[in-house]
């Protein structure tokens, strides 16, 4: 039995892009159809979705045996959610709010056992081990192992430089509408200086030598994020794709009946 290969982190090494959902619904259900669609990567949300560890754990169970990649977003930056996490088999996490390098390193510790960092050692209870199954998991668990973290404030944005330089940082996404909100321009995020100011960030963080994601649920905005050297992007959210789609369809047979309606009245 060995550790699984983390294909995601495979591919940003590379500079392959990945396009990525949210699979905001918290159900294992949903998330699997999702798996299917052809999504490299699909993100399971803690932060503003209603999972918990365990809602989190069904999802991964049901993606497991699908080619898109499931990628963990705790609800904060902690390491004891993040140990819990990375023993039920998440394999990349994707940190909100990360302001600071030394928050950045912080979460990086955090992944890491014992001398290189503090996460607890329990993988004899741990799925990701397969249950102490795989040959020295507790030595190789962090070489499959992707970090990610989020820079959407104005703060995370003047330390970008330092933040993309931290050692075992595998990629920065940035959150358009916290940066947004951060920047004065609450609602606004495809305003044209925060998309500069994204632009500018993906740079920077390229020149780092690490990966640069972002939001992008508008296609016009993804082809620019993509231009500027994004490499992973979620280009959409099943919420607002579902919400979409049966508007529509409502609509759509709503229209249909106001114009077959038969004409009221007699002779």
């Amino acid at each position: 039995m060995s550790l699984p290969h983390n294909t995601f982190k495979r591919a940003l090494v590379e500079g392959r892009p990945q396009f990525g959902l949210w699979a905001a619904l918290a159900d294992a259900y949903v998330t699997e159809l999702l798996a299917t669609a052809g999504f490299d990567w699909l993100l399971i949300d803690n932060e503003h979705a209603p999972n918990d560890v365990r809602s989190t754990l069904s999802q991964l169970q049901a993606v497991a045996a699908y080619a898109s990649h499931p990628v963990v977003r705790p609800v904060r930056s902690d390491s004891a959610l993040i140990k819990q996490l990375l023993d039920v088999g998440a394999q990349t996490l994707l940190l909100p709010m990360i302001d600071t390098a030394e928050q950045a390193a912080d979460a990086v510790a955090a992944t890491r056992y014992p001398p290189h960092g503090i996460r607890g050692v329990g993988s004899a209870l741990a799925r990701a081990s397969h249950w102490n199954r795989i040959p020295d998991y507790l030595n190789t668990a962090a070489d499959e192992l992707c970090v990610l973290v989020q820079a959407e404030t104005v703060q995370s944005m003047e330390n970008l430089a330092a933040i993309a330089r931290v050692e075992g940082i595998d990629g920065v996404f940035f959150g358009p509408s916290d940066l947004s909100a951060s920047m004065g321009l609450l609602g606004k995020p495809g305003d044209p200086s925060v998309r500069e100011a994204i632009r500018r960030g993906i740079e920077t963080v390229r020149g780092a030598g690490k990966a640069a994601g972002v939001l992008a649920p508008d296609p016009a905005i993804a082809a620019e994020y993509l231009a500027a050297g994004a490499t992973f992007v979620a280009v959409g959210t099943d919420t607002s794709l579902l919400s979409r789609a049966a508007a529509d369809l409502a609509a759509s047979y709503k229209k249909t009946a106001a114009v077959a309606a038969p004409t009221k009245g007699g002779y």
